[in-house]
């Protein structure tokens, strides 16, 4: 072997015993002496010796010790520590909101996140509308961050899951809202979607006609002819699942008394008001509740138009010669109460001249009067409705007569919320008949309100306009509908929404633009009542319908990219459930929906 080649090998393999000796080194600090003698073949004739000493000696102790301390230590614990922070944000901790018993007189126990994409409702007594109400956009899912970062009140800037998220809010003009590009399901056909709204019917049909606008609701009764022979609109009507009425409150004299109520019940010609003033597919009310809703005209039909009997009952009620009241109103147009001045004013010539009673109309801007209502503010006669969320009987009677209704007639009556709870526990429409039957003939019997109408209405679209719809819960959903394929679909409703919030809402105008930016855990079919997935692929009962099981969908993100899990849902039920959470806050804090459809609050005072 050549002397220069030997002589190498023995420094490459003493230098191998230093490093060895030294623990080991780094691979970065080995490579380098080993890589570059490599290529010296001219050059080692005379260096080969002496570097063979000195870089075998100094190389090897400096780059391992440096190297194989200070970049071995600090790169294993920065990076080390810094994923180790996010582990815990990652890693799901179930939250779990619980009732310590069902004395406080509501329908849930407990909700709880049994792992990231289950949540669990435990009733306190079987619930077979458990779906229907779970579809209801008044309990849509929010980021559990977002409603932390709000304080609870996302009135105008809710974060959803919805196809389209809001843009902007111009207060008294529109509100824009833009498709959700991550959306999980079908994409929103319209690329911008805006809310615009005006109280006259008139005016909301010249911009349909003039192509301003794309869609309106509730047309007036008088034009449904002029936009049925208009070829470049379409109509479509919407079934009457609602009711309007005339509402008592019994804190307030003289409606304290039920005689009275009785023969405000008999002084109004309600068929005059349906003729003259709904359109076509209307009905006066026989109950409150819908034919067609099952056991909704269960029971005696309601009194007649009997001007006799009505001032017999005053008389006997001490106001032989009538008494004077007021008329509260909202003007707003609604598909129970398409002309409420002209219907405020005839109800007021009635009551004057078939039982001497003096009613001096008030109208209340929208939001005061719904709020005042629900205080059991209204002093004298006001005039609301309800329109169907979805097709039950809890829908319409819990919400008005149950054990989480509002004050909106005083006190409540027990005997008609006690048939009511067991009428609500039965899953079968046959088992339910009776207590139907009862609670129908108590309403009738302490006369809370007059039922005057299921009114007909519909909505309106230009042309072009494909997949529109009316819906008879009047949920209209805009990311199906495709504007003769421009980028903007534009719709003009009655009225600018209060907030958009639905969890706080109860006016129609509100929930229609909510419900395009926050889901369900379920939903409505499109044009339809019929219930089917949404957030949740399923929610399952046990046998006795007293616990709901909801899966949610793998994959969906809210409009600010966080992913929705369980603990969301918990969250968003749970605000609204307990008065004592930190974010029961809302609108008005009332959270009338949950209180009426859930049977009351957690932890609310006596």
């Amino acid at each position: 072997m050549n002397r220069k080649y030997l002589l190498l090998l023995v420094g490459l393999l003493t230098l191998g015993f230093i490093l060895a000796a030294c623990g080991g080194g780094t691979e970065d600090a080995t490579e380098v002496p080993v890589e570059e003698p490599a290529p010296a073949e001219e050059p080692a004739e005379e260096p080969a010796e002496e570097p063979m000493e000195e870089p075998a000696e100094e190389p090897a102790e400096e780059p391992a010790e440096e190297p194989a301390e200070e970049p071995a230590e600090e790169p294993a614990e920065e990076p080390a520590e810094e994923p180790m922070e996010e582990e815990p944000m990652a890693e799901f901790e179930p939250m779990t909101m619980t009732a310590d018993d069902c004395e406080y007189g509501g329908l849930i126990q407990e909700i709880s996140a049994l792992d990231e994409m289950t949540v669990q409702f435990t009733m306190c007594t079987s619930d077979p509308a458990f779906p229907a109400k779970a579809a209801f956009s008044a309990f849509g899912i929010q980021p559990a961050e977002h409603l932390e970062m709000t304080g609870g009140s996302p009135l105008d800037n809710p974060v959803g899951t919805g196809p389209y998220k809001l843009d902007t809010w111009n207060r008294g003009d529109s509100i824009i809202m833009q498709r959700n590009e991550d959306y999980w399901g079908e994409p929103a056909k319209a690329d911008t979607l805006v809310f615009r709204w005006s109280t006259e019917g008139a005016q909301r049909l010249l911009e349909l006609q003039s192509g301003q606008v794309d869609g309106i609701d509730n047309p007036s009764p008088d034009d449904f002819e002029t936009i049925a022979g208009d070829p470049n609109l379409q109509l479509i009507e919407r079934p009457a699942l609602n009711v309007f009425y005339v509402g008592m409150n019994n804190w307030h004299a003289p409606f304290d008394d039920e005689l009275v109520r009785q023969a405000v019940a008999q002084c109004i010609d309600r068929d005059r008001l349906v003729d003259n003033f709904y359109p076509a597919g209307s009905e006066v009310a026989s109950h409150f509740t819908p034919c067609s809703i099952p056991n909704g005209c269960a029971g005696d039909s309601w009194y007649d138009f009997d001007t006799t009997a009505a001032q017999e009952l005053l008389t006997e009620a001490g106001f032989p010669d009538g008494f004077s009241t007021v008329i509260n109103y909202r003007d707003v147009f609604r598909s129970y109460l398409p002309e409420p001045s002209l219907v405020a004013q005839d109800l007021q010539a009635q009551l004057l001249d078939n039982c001497n009673i003096d009613a001096e109309i008030e109208v209340m801007e929208s939001g005061a009067f719904i709020q005042a209502a629900d205080a059991g503010e209204l002093v004298g006669l006001h005039l609301l409705g309800w329109g169907a969320d979805y097709p039950d009987n809890t829908n319409f009677l819990d919400f008005h007569f149950g054990a989480g209704a509002s004050d909106q007639f005083g006190d409540k009556f027990d005997d008609i919320t006690s048939v009511l709870i067991s009428g609500a526990a039965l899953a079968d429409n046959a088992a339910r008949e009776p207590y139907y039957v009862d609670a129908n003939n108590l309403i009738k019997e302490h006369v809370p309100m007059v039922p005057i109408a299921h009114g007909g209405s519909a909505t309106a679209y230009q042309a072009d306009v494909e997949n529109a719809h009316a819906s008879p819960l009047g949920n209209e959903m805009m990311a199906v509908m495709d504007p003769g394929g421009r980028d903007t679909f534009v719709w003009m409703q009655n009225a600018e929404p209060i907030s958009i919030y639905c969890g706080d809402e109860t006016d129609g105008e509100s929930l229609r633009a909510c419900e395009q930016v926050v889901e369900s855990l379920l939903a409505y079919e499109i044009a339809g009542t019929a219930v089917q997935p949404s957030l949740a692929t399923s929610c399952d009962a046990n046998e006795d319908l007293t616990v709901w099981t909801c899966h949610l969908r793998e994959g969906v993100v809210f409009h600010d990219g966080s992913a929705l899990d369980a603990n969301d849902v918990v969250v968003s039920y749970g605000l609204q459930w307990d008065v004592t959470h930190p974010l029961h806050v809302g609108n008005s804090g009332a959270f009338t929906y949950f209180s009426a459809l859930w049977g009351g609050f957690l932890n609310a005072e006596e």
